[in-house]
């Protein structure tokens, strides 16, 4: 086969995206069933700061601890990517334009993220221009998800669609192998533990498991001279802390009453 930087010709690259969700498992899993050519799987990882991960670390540590060292002993190589920029870097940049000029950037806006646009689309794309033209790239789209098959371009291919598996039928194949990562059991989707799109669910567990994590998005919060002041489309991270806190005292109401 031939390698990037490697000065040789030779068969089509194959390369997977794969955050270790369930679509992109499933593709792999896929893949070296029915005999497909594959490379190496492609992983970008964003940065909260320069030491904490993005992911919410239970899907990080079945990233590292499970899922990467098992496809490496199947024999598909993992690249992991990351951005020079954080999280954090871009939270304190300046506006440098329009009525918020001189503003800290502050969150992310739903539908704008700048951390996806510059701390995962950025780095992908600085991989993908080592790669030949010709490269195909596989990528994790069920055959249930119509409209996003739709946007495939000409080197994106879905094993998913070709061998007919849903959504349900992915997450059942990577059970089956022991790689389904833990966060499907609180949340449908993949997403770094500070996004804006982030479910009540979703930022209801990060509150429970992960207090820490939690403080860090309070002490943001707190800054001054943000661009934006929300953390998502409704609610400041203070909105969702009182919030949480209710419930919670809720519950220990319930509890004590059950006794």
């Amino acid at each position: 086969l031939s390698h990037q930087g490697s000065g040789c010709v030779g068969p089509l690259k194959h390369v997977a995206s794969c955050s270790f969700g369930k679509d992109s498992l499933a593709t792999i899993l896929l893949a070296l069933e029915h005999g497909e050519p594959l490379d190496e799987a492609v992983y970008c990882e964003v940065m909260f700061d320069k030491e904490i991960s993005g992911e919410v670390p239970e899907h990080r540590a079945f990233i590292y601890e499970t899922a990467l060292p098992r496809l490496e002993r199947l024999g598909i190589p993992v690249r992991v990517l990351r951005s020079d920029k954080t999280y954090l870097d871009l939270f304190a940049g300046t506006v440098t334009r329009g009525p918020k000029k001189g503003l800290r950037r502050g969150f992310p806006l739903c539908g704008h993220c700048y951390v996806q646009r510059d701390c995962k689309l950025r780095p992908i794309r600085r991989y993908n221009r080592t790669l030949t033209p010709d490269t195909v790239q596989y990528v994790g789209i069920a055959s249930d998800e119509p409209v996003r098959l739709r946007r495939l371009q000409g080197d994106q291919v879905s094993l998913l669609e070709k061998y007919h598996y849903t959504e349900e039928d992915a997450k059942h194949l990577c059970q089956k192998a022991g790689l389904l990562s833990p966060v499907y059991a609180f949340t449908d989707r993949g997403g770094c533990w500070f996004c804006p799109n982030a479910s009540m669910r979703e930022l209801r567990h990060l509150y429970n498991a992960h207090p820490d994590l939690w403080q860090l998005l309070l002490e943001l919060q707190d800054a001054p001279n943000k661009a934006t002041e929300r953390f998502n489309r409704s609610y400041t991270l203070h909105d969702l802390d009182l919030r949480f806190c209710l419930e919670g005292e809720q519950l220990s109401l319930f509890s004590y009453g059950e006794r």
